[in-house]
């Protein structure tokens, strides 16, 4: 594998597609954790949609801190060869969403998580422990 940086490694283009998500969504957490998101939780969706096989969901105090998060998402995935195909909320940032296709990040303020509560929506999904990724 290429390096990304000193501690991800850049997915290669000849991983099968779910381990190719797989590694994008772990450095996606890993920039979640590092921009000190709350509550990252990780719901495995490939059974059920063909939508993504990975829901990421975070948490982020203010929306500085949610812009800064998708920001660090998008550059870190951007090196690792992903490039987003929408994004969604920016400028409010109360719900920021980045479909990176097979991966998708939903960053949200407090409120709004509980609001919408995906992780009741897609309780059918699998969670996953971000570590066990």
């Amino acid at each position: 594998m290429s390096e990304l940086n000193e501690r991800n490694a850049a997915p290669e283009n000849t991983e099968s597609g779910k381990d190719r998500s797989a590694a994008l969504a772990k450095i996606a957490i890993q920039v979640l954790e590092d921009k000190k998101g709350e509550d990252i939780r990780v719901i495995d969706i490939s059974d059920l949609s063909v939508l993504a096989d990975y829901f990421i969901i975070a948490t982020g105090n203010n929306r500085t801190q949610v812009q800064a998060m998708a920001d660090e998402v998008e550059q870190k995935l951007g090196r690792a060869g992903a490039v987003p195909r929408q994004i969604e909320g920016y400028q409010a940032a109360n719900w920021v969403l980045l479909d990176f296709g097979d991966v998708i990040i939903h960053i949200f303020d407090a409120q709004n998580r509980l609001f919408y509560d995906l992780e009741r929506i897609w309780k059918d999904g699998r969670q996953i422990d971000p570590e066990g990724l």
